[in-house]
C-alpha cells in the first residue's frame, strides 16, 4: 500500500499556462419537444452542483495525426447524439414557486464544451492519482451567480498537452446523475464519439429511464405483503417505527447532538458548514490486490469454508475506520458515539426494483455507530457484520423512511463532524475503461467534492483488484493517518 502527498509538480501559479480557445454550447442532435418539467425526488435534490472528473491520456502513437480540433468535433458531435437519448442533461435546474423545491426543466438549452491547450507534459503533472490545484484549470466552471437555473447540467473541456497527450475534464450536476447513471452516461457518449476512425466502441448501454417514478416524496408507498429486516430494538419505538426509521438520519441528528453537549451554548445548527469544510488535503492512497488479500487472510483466518465471503469493501472500509478514528485522536473520550456511513444502491432494493438505465439518484446512506472503545477493540470481522447489518437494512421501507426524512428538513450539506466516516464505493464503476480514445485512460482524478472528507474507494487502472482510496483530511492528522492506514491492519 502506497501514497504519494504534494509530490506532484506543476504549482497553481503554472495555471496561466492552460489557455482556452472557444467555448460552444452542445444541443440535442433530435431535439426533444422543449417545456417539459421532470420532477426530482428528494435524493436528487441532495447536491445540486457539479461533480468534477478528469480523465487523462498519455501521448501515444495512435494519437500521431489527430489534432485538437478534430478531438473536440468528435467529442462535440458524439454530445449531441448522446443529448438526444438523455435529453434532461440538455437542461436546466429551476425552482418549482409553489413549493421553493427544485425540479429539472427540460429546455434543450444545451451543455457547453471547450477546447484548450497547454505547453505543459502530462508527465509534468507527477503521479496524476494525487490531487493536484492546476486539475482545476482542467475543467470548465461556468458562471452562473448561485442560479442554478442559468447553469448548464454538463460541462466539457478537452485540453492537449504538449506532449501530445490529451485530458478531458468533465463536470455534471449530481441532482442530473447518480454515480452509475453517470457512467452509463459517460459510456454512452465515448461510443458516440468517433475520436480514432474506424475505433468505434459499442459498449451495450441499457436506454436511460428518466422519470424518478415511486423515490417522489409522497409517492413511495409499501408493497402490501412486504417482509422487512427488523431494526435494533429500543423500548421508546413501536416495532414499526424500528422497522421503518432512516437510521443513517437518526444516527447523524445524534452525533450533532453530541457535539453541541461538548461546547456550553453552542448551537447544533452552527456545526454544518463553516470554514473548516475548506480545510482538508486530499490524499489517494493505493491499496494493492496483495495487501487486500494480506487484510483478508490476517483477519479473518478463523473463518471456515462455510463461511461468507468478506468483500474488499467490507474490510477496507473496517480498516479505514479503525485508521480515521485512531489518527483524529478521538480515543480519548472512549464512551464518545462515533459514526460509519456508506452509500448502499437502491436500485435493486426497491419492490418493484427500479428499471434497468435508470438515470437519477438512488444511493441511501446505510450506518453503523459505535463508540469509540468498541470501534477500537473490536475485531474487523465483528465490524464487516455491523456493516453487514447496516447494509441488509437498506430495504424499500428504509428508503421510504430516509425520502421522508430529507422532506421533514434533513436536507443540505452534511457537517463536518470528525465522528462521522463516510465512505462512497466507485469500484464497480471503473471510469478508466470508458473509451473517449482507444485503451483505457492513464488516470481519471476525481476533484474536490463539497463534502470533502468523503472516502472514495476507485479501482486502480493498473492493478486488477487493487483499489485507490481517496479521502480529505485535515493536514495535522495526514501522518497520523498514513501510519494507521498503512499498516497491516490494527
Amino acid at each position: 500500500m502506497t501514497t504519494t502527498r504534494h509530490g506532484n509538480y506543476v504549482s497553481p501559479s503554472n495555471s496561466a499556462l492552460v489557455s482556452i480557445s472557444r467555448v460552444v454550447p452542445v444541443y440535442p442532435r433530435h431535439v426533444q419537444p422543449g417545456g417539459r418539467v421532470l420532477n426530482l425526488s428528494n435524493l436528487d435534490r441532495q447536491c445540486p452542483t457539479l461533480m468534477y472528473v478528469v480523465f487523462f491520456y498519455n501521448p501515444s502513437q495512435a494519437f500521431k495525426d489527430l489534432t485538437l480540433s478534430s478531438v473536440f468535433s468528435s467529442l462535440k458531435s458524439g454530445l449531441e447524439e448522446t443529448l438526444s437519448l438523455w435529453y434532461p442533461a440538455a437542461g436546466r435546474l429551476r425552482v418549482n414557486q409553489s413549493d421553493g423545491k427544485l425540479n429539472l426543466w427540460c429546455n434543450n438549452e444545451g451543455a457547453i464544451i471547450v477546447e484548450a491547450h497547454t505547453p505543459l507534459r502530462v508527465s509534468q503533472l507527477g503521479d496524476l492519482s494525487q490531487y493536484n490545484e492546476f486539475f482545476e484549470k482542467l475543467v470548465y466552471k461556468p458562471s452562473f451567480h448561485a442560479n442554478f437555473s442559468n447553469m448548464p447540467l454538463v460541462v466539457v473541456q478537452v485540453t492537449k498537452f504538449g506532449c501530445g497527450g490529451y485530458s478531458i475534464g468533465i463536470g455534471t450536476s449530481h441532482s442530473l446523475f447518480d454515480g452509475p447513471a453517470t457512467y452509463d452516461f459517460l459510456s454512452a457518449w465515448a461510443s458516440n464519439s468517433e475520436i480514432l476512425k474506424g475505433i468505434r466502441h459499442a459498449g451495450e448501454v441499457a436506454k436511460p429511464v428518466h422519470e424518478r417514478g415511486i423515490l417522489l416524496s409522497g409517492s413511495l408507498e409499501t408493497p402490501k405483503g412486504t417482509v422487512f429486516v427488523n431494526m435494533p430494538s429500543n423500548s421508546r419505538t413501536s416495532n414499526h417505527d424500528q422497522q421503518t426509521k432512516a437510521v443513517a438520519i437518526e444516527h447523524l441528528y445524534q452525533l450533532i447532538m453530541q457535539a453541541a453537549s461538548e461546547y456550553k451554548g453552542f448551537q447544533p445548527q452552527n456545526i454544518i458548514g463553516g470554514s473548516e469544510q475548506n480545510n482538508y488535503v486530499l490524499a489517494t492512497y493505493h491499496v494493492s490486490t496483495s495487501h487486500i488479500d494480506y487484510l483478508k487472510r490476517k483477519h479473518f483466518s478463523m473463518s471456515t469454508d462455510h463461511s461468507p465471503i468478506f468483500s474488499t469493501f467490507e474490510v477496507l472500509a473496517s480498516h479505514l475506520w479503525k485508521a480515521r478514528t485512531k489518527a483524529l485522536g478521538l480515543g480519548v473520550r472512549k464512551e464518545k458515539k462515533v459514526c460509519l456511513q456508506f452509500a448502499v444502491d437502491t436500485r435493486n432494493k426497491m419492490v418493484p426494483p427500479l428499471p434497468k438505465g435508470f438515470s437519477g439518484n438512488a444511493y441511501v446512506l446505510a450506518s453503523v455507530m459505535m463508540s469509540v472503545r468498541e470501534v477500537e477493540e473490536a475485531s474487523y470481522g465483528r465490524i464487516v457484520e455491523k456493516i453487514r447489518e447496516a447494509k441488509n437494512r437498506v430495504n424499500h421501507a428504509y428508503v421510504k423512511a430516509y425520502v421522508e426524512a430529507l422532506e421533514s428538513g434533513a436536507q443540505g450539506s452534511l457537517p463536518p463532524l470528525k465522528e462521522l466516516t463516510l465512505v462512497s464505493d466507485w469500484t464497480r464503476m471503473p471510469f478508466h475503461n470508458v473509451g473517449f480514445f482507444h485503451g483505457k485512460a492513464a488516470c481519471v482524478s476525481a476533484l474536490a467534492s463539497p463534502v470533502p472528507q468523503v472516502a472514495y474507494f476507485m479501482p486502480n487502472p493498473s492493478d486488477n483488484g487493487g483499489v485507490d482510496v481517496r479521502i480529505g483530511l485535515h493536514p495535522q492528522v495526514v501522518t497520523a493517518f498514513s501510519d494507521y492506514f498503512l499498516s497491516k491492519g490494527q
